[in-house]
């Protein structure tokens, strides 16, 4: 049986949000109160309801679609993004993540109910600014506020040589856990195989290691 989400608001985020979950095979319900994101959407989703999402009866009305969880993405106001936790908590809905501004609005919307809360503007932010910072990674994803996971085309320099011979973890403390080869991912690599040309590794360490490994390769 598929999940089933609702994702209140249509700003990018929920936007972005809604097209991915029902792109992995789920059920998703959206509700904003502009026309013009209703109609862009409604036939990309399986439901998109044109509402006031600070309308409690708007939101009462998602009751009765055995929600596996909801996302509000509101970005008019912090009533009503309030006013939809509240409420979809009211109606069972077993997970709800919120869409925060800041940390203040972070730990009002935990307050009221919210199960998780994103930052998407200051995560957004921080990854880019990441990018920025260093060309040498093909992707960043921050696994806490202290660990990434990273993925690095092999260097030049490492290209026929093993990982125990590098001593990646002892030299340069970065856990290797992965490789990438012709769009293929492998994670039993064995640590005595000489590292081949264009494919990619997949790190995991500090974000303070993983920011200087651009001096090492």
């Amino acid at each position: 049986m598929k999940k089933q989400f609702a994702v209140i608001g249509l700003g990018s985020f929920g936007r972005s949000v809604a097209l991915t979950l029902e792109g992995l095979g789920c059920d998703v319900v959206v509700m904003d109160k502009s026309y013009e994101k209703i109609q862009e959407i409604s036939e990309l989703v399986s439901y998109a309801m044109r509402a006031d999402v600070a309308d409690p009866d708007a939101l009462h009305a998602l009751g009765g679609r055995n929600l596996d969880g909801a996302v509000v993405a509101v970005s008019e106001s912090l009533e009503a993004s309030i006013m939809a936790i509240m409420i979809a908590k009211e109606i069972g809905v077993p997970f709800v993540l919120a869409k925060a501004k800041d940390d203040l609005q972070g730990v009002i919307l935990k307050k009221v109910g919210a199960d998780a809360i994103v930052y998407p503007e200051r995560d957004m932010g921080s990854r880019v600014a990441k990018s920025v910072m260093s060309t040498t990674f093909a992707d960043w994803i921050e696994l806490s506020p202290e660990y990434s996971m990273a993925e690095v085309i092999i260097p030049e320099k490492w290209v026929g040589k093993s990982l125990s011979e590098l001593k990646v973890r002892e030299l340069y403390g970065i856990n290797v856990v992965g490789i990438i080869q012709k769009e293929e991912v492998d994670v039993t690599l064995d640590p005595n195989m000489p590292l081949p040309a264009g494919a990619i590794l997949i790190l995991i360490g500090s974000n303070k290691v993983l920011s200087k490994f651009h001096k090492w390769k």
